[in-house]
């Protein structure tokens, strides 16, 4: 994944921060359960973007996710 700077000129989440939400997400995902993983995912998108506050940011975060699939 391409690291992606923080949109408010803030540091962005190092390694173990990374780690730490990887976690937190694959047990949430698996809590979800396939049936509504991707409607929690498109919740938990929704919930970052309105924190975040910035929309071109999270455009450029949703590309950045895209790429290497």
């Amino acid at each position: 994944m391409t690291p992606v700077s923080s949109a408010l000129g803030q540091p962005a989440l190092g390694i173990a921060g990374l780690e730490q939400v990887y976690d937190q997400l694959a047990t949430a995902i698996d809590q979800a359960g396939p049936a509504k993983a991707e409607l929690f995912l498109v919740k938990l998108a929704l919930l970052n973007a309105q924190a975040l506050g910035d929309a071109e940011a999270f455009g450029r975060h949703l590309q950045a996710a895209l790429q290497d699939l």
